[in-house]
């Protein structure tokens, strides 16, 4: 292929997308389709840059490549010059719960902090060693000034900092604790720099602790930890970088929540982001939340059971099949199309030859007829999903590699249209994928 792929890269993709999870890494190799949204994206990541605020819902079945969507967004913000933080909900992690789940999603978000150079996560350390290294080479540029002189400059650059957030919500105890920072990194006091992180981090279980090692009566709480999120924005741009991107999968887990008050007190969050992005009191940040049809459109559970949500995100009365509004706060994923399958496990095979070291043998009409057979197995019509093509097509070339003598025929069955589809003939299952043939 072209594009050569790195071994490391292309292993973690084969691995991955082979256990029917979406790789962190290497996306740009096997990204199809989805152009028109990852544009419209895009273009909210450059308003944020700017000092705007986004907030979006990326809409698709499972399978459909919502996740995949999503962490290529990661990966382009990142590479932009971004922070991202993301996690998926589960029932310990919600926007809002009795049991400190709002305070368990900001941990799992802040413990995903992903900059260019640490793209995996557990980033914090680097942004604030980047911040108080950022603040010393201004003042060394504009400033002869060394030891303490130098020091009381840089302390003085970092109190402005501080004071510029103070203003905010819960913003004076966020100043105090990234100057206690800025002490202990001076004084190389790493208990002391350990401590601020854990603040940082919420994992502070009562305001006595922190009291008591920071001298911050404050914790991150289910209550405060959104507004502690539109402070790191802000702070992050301070330490140049171009804003935050908070990405949050798995909606469906607020559409599970079996008390209706308990899920009513999800949604009233989620609206007060929503509104707060619209409204102009949140800067240099973007929201991308991945869920299904139901968990949002469902009027007994979904989001659209809370009318105030509803009334802002349904849909007007000109956007129809083929006609998307892609400025509107829900993107909805529709299937990859046949066509862009086809093009997708073509560079699946020439990534697996190139990962082995071996020329591919798998023909295009043994990609057709592969597709062909998936695509007529009975009920695929309504129920295949990109996942689960990519999943049947590593296995075939994983069984084909190990086993050279035989071909795709052989593993597909000479049979296999017969039995997909209630015995077609050949010339019949094949019409779909007219288009490829050369």
């Amino acid at each position: 292929m072209d594009n050569q792929v790195p071994a490391r890269i292309a292993n973690i993709l084969i691995n991955a997308l082979k256990g029917g999870v979406v790789p962190r890494v290497g996306l740009e190799y096997i990204t199809v389709g989805r152009a028109q949204e990852i544009a419209a994206i895009l273009y909210d990541i450059d308003m944020i840059s700017d000092g705007g605020a986004s907030f979006r819902f990326i809409v698709g079945k499972y399978g459909s490549g919502k996740s995949f969507l999503l962490q290529t967004i990661r990966n382009y913000a990142t590479a932009k010059g971004f922070a991202v933080v993301d996690a998926d909900l589960s029932p310990e992690r919600r926007f809002a719960g009795t049991k400190g789940q709002g305070l368990a999603t900001y941990k799992e978000l802040i413990q995903n902090l992903s900059t260019k150079s640490k793209p995996d996560g557990g980033a914090l350390p680097l942004v604030l060693e980047r911040w108080i290294s950022g603040i010393q080479s201004a003042i060394k540029a504009q400033s002869d000034a060394d030891g303490d002189a130098f020091d009381r400059q840089v302390e003085k650059q970092i109190y402005a900092v501080a004071s510029s957030l103070e203003g905010m919500v819960n913003g004076f105890e966020f100043a105090k604790a990234i100057v206690t920072y800025w002490r202990a990194y001076r004084q190389d006091d790493a208990a002391m720099k350990s401590n601020v992180l854990k603040w940082f981090r919420g994992e502070y279980t009562s305001r006595k602790e922190a009291k008591a090692d920071l001298g911050i009566n404050f914790i991150v709480t289910d209550e405060t930890w959104y507004d502690f999120l539109k402070i790191f924005a802000m702070f992050l741009v301070s330490a140049g970088f171009k804003g935050l991107l908070v990405v949050i999968d798995e909606l469906v887990n607020i559409f599970k929540i079996p008390n209706s008050i308990t899920r009513q007190n999800n949604y009233e969050k989620i609206l007060t982001m929503y509104n707060d992005v619209l409204q102009g009191k949140a800067s240099h940040i973007g929201f991308l939340m991945g869920g299904t049809p139901q968990c949002i459109e469902d009027k007994y559970k979904g989001l659209f059971s809370y009318e105030a949500l509803r009334s802002r995100l349904a849909e007007g009365h000109f956007a129809a099949d083929g006609l998307k509004d892609l400025s509107a706060p829900i993107i909805r994923l529709q299937m990859l199309t046949q066509e862009e399958m086809y093009v997708l496990v073509e560079k699946l095979r020439d990534i697996h030859a190139q990962l082995y070291k071996y020329t591919p043998t798998i023909t295009h009409e043994d990609l057709v007829y592969f597709l062909t057979v998936e695509y007529n197995r009975v009920g695929a019509d309504t129920h295949i999903t990109p996942r689960e093509v990519i999943r049947d097509f590593i296995e075939l070339v994983n069984i084909l590699h190990q086993n050279p003598q035989k071909r795709v025929a052989d593993i597909l069955g000479s049979n296999s249209f017969e039995l997909a589809k209630g015995g077609l003939s050949d010339e019949e299952l094949h019409a779909d994928f007219r288009e490829f043939e050369v």
